[in-house]
């Protein structure tokens, strides 16, 4: 057992991306999620990658394939980052909780900061050229709590020094369906992403 404080413990220690898998797999800081998930969701970083998105838990195909969004919301978020001129293969992907919460209910408070230090860490692993929080609950995760994604989509804020676009979760935008507001604000904001990493992106190269 690794107990309640494993990830402020070890995550800082986590040299690498690799590193911090090897420790967040055998992560029981939250009971109840160690003995009712499949796997450990740790998320996934691309070589080169420089946008990061951040969701909430994992759900019921994420738990069995260790993989972030391979649902329906993932294939919603696929074809959005493709029109979007953001390929998957390029985009680092995590979740605020590494562990599916039973019955996919919203993650508890608790949770969220007993998870902090994984995701923390892999921020400044990745040291992403920018952040996108995909939902309410990522979005409060980096900017606090009582944050409405209403009145914060789409603008630009910042998470450790680093520019960051909070948006809708896909899962909302199916929800509303394709005339809905969630999906239309969902692709102007990932729009806003890619532009914004150009960018940055070029910025970088002529420095």
């Amino acid at each position: 057992m690794t107990g309640a404080d494993w990830p402020a413990k070890a995550a800082p220690t986590a040299a690498t991306w690799d590193d911090l898998v090897a420790l967040a797999v055998r992560c029981t800081a939250c009971a109840e999620l160690a003995a009712t998930r499949t796997t450990v969701v740790v998320g996934v970083y691309p070589p080169g990658a420089d946008v990061l998105l951040i969701g909430e838990a994992p759900g019921a195909q994420e738990d069995a394939a260790g993989v972030p969004f391979v649902g329906k919301a993932g294939q919603l978020l696929d074809a959005l980052l493709a029109e979007a001129g953001l390929e998957r293969g390029r985009v680092a992907i995590a979740n605020v909780l590494k562990c599916r919460p039973p019955g996919n209910r919203k993650p508890r408070r608790s949770e969220m900061e007993r998870c902090r230090p994984w995701l923390a860490r892999q921020i400044e692993l990745v040291d992403p050229l920018v952040i996108c929080t995909l939902g309410g609950t990522a979005t409060e995760w980096a900017l606090g709590r009582g944050t409405r994604i209403t009145a914060v989509r789409g603008t630009e804020q910042a998470y450790a020094g680093r520019p960051l676009i909070p948006t809708y979760h896909p899962s909302a935008a199916i929800r509303f369906g394709p005339q809905g507001a969630p999906l239309a604000a969902l692709r102007e904001d990932l729009a806003q992403v890619a532009d914004l990493a150009r960018r940055l992106r070029a910025e970088r190269a002529v420095r």
